[in-house]
C-alpha cells in the first residue's frame, strides 16, 4: 500500500497554525483529534521557551472554545482543546484517509505520514485543494510487508543471503556456501533464491508505476 510524507501549510485563520507562526521556535505535536460537525477537539503537546505567552494566545483565539492544561513540566506543556475551525481534519475526513498521529507542526507547516490505498491519497489531494490548504508531497513509496511478498522459506533465504554477504561486491560467500550455511541442497538454494529476486525485482519496478501522485504547490 503507498505511504505518502506531505508538507501542509496551515492557512491563516486556523489558530494552532497563526500560534505556529508566532512562535516559530515552538514545537506543536498533535497527539490525538476527532472532529465532528461543528467542532474538533484534540490533545496537543507544546514545547517552547514563552509557553506562558502561547498559552494565553490559544486561550485568546476566538475559534478556541474551550482549553485545559492536562499536565505542565519544564518548557513543554499537554493540552486539551476543542475548536470550531478543525481546518485540518476536514480533508482527512471527507477523503477516507487515516492519519497518523502524533504530527508535528512548526512555523505554520505540518509534516504528515499517510498510508492508504492510491485512490485515497488522489481524493486527500483533491479534499487539501478545495478546503484551499497548499501542500507538498515529499514522497510517494509503496509499503509491502515481506511475508506479502515471500514464502517464509524465500524470506528466510533472502535474509540469509545479504547477512552472509552473497549480494556484497565483492561477494562474502558463494552459493555453495550459503547452501551448506543453510543446510539446502545448491540446486535448491539457487532455485529459492532466484524466485524470490524475481518477485522482489517485478515488485520494484511495480511500484516504480503505482506511486505517483500529483504535487501540489506550497
Amino acid at each position: 500500500m503507498p505511504q505518502a510524507n506531505l508538507t501542509i501549510t496551515i492557512p491563516e485563520g486556523v489558530w494552532v497554525g497563526d500560534v505556529s507562526r508566532s512562535y516559530p521556535d515552538a514545537a506543536i505535536r498533535i497527539l490525538a483529534a476527532l472532529t465532528g460537525d461543528d467542532a474538533g477537539v484534540g490533545l496537543a503537546e507544546i514545547t517552547a521557551a514563552d509557553l506562558r505567552d502561547i498559552v494565553a494566545d490559544i486561550q485568546s483565539d476566538e475559534t478556541v472554545t474551550e482549553l485545559e492544561i492536562l499536565q505542565q513540566y519544564e518548557d513543554t506543556v499537554l493540552l486539551q482543546f476543542e475548536t470550531t475551525m478543525p481546518l485540518l481534519l476536514l480533508p482527512v475526513q471527507d477523503s477516507g484517509v487515516p492519519l497518523s498521529m502524533p504530527f508535528t507542526i512548526r512555523d505554520g507547516q505540518a509534516e504528515w505520514e499517510i498510508t492508504a490505498p492510491q485512490h485515497r491519497l488522489s481524493e486527500l489531494a483533491t479534499q487539501l485543494d478545495q478546503f484551499g490548504i497548499p501542500f507538498t508531497v515529499n514522497e510517494v513509496h509503496q509499503h509491502i510487508e515481506p511475508e506479502q511478498l515471500l514464502t517464509d522459506r524465500q524470506l528466510r533465504l533472502l535474509t540469509a543471503a545479504v547477512e552472509n554477504g552473497y549480494y556484497d561486491t565483492p561477494r562474502g560467500c558463494s552459493l555453495t556456501e550459503l547452501a551448506e550455511t543453510l543446510d539446502l541442497a545448491k540446486s535448491t538454494c539457487s532455485e529459492t533464491l532466484h524466485r524470490a529476486e524475481e518477485r522482489v525485482v517485478k515488485q520494484f519496478i511495480e511500484d516504480l508505476d503505482e506511486t505517483s501522485v500529483e504535487t501540489q504547490p506550497a
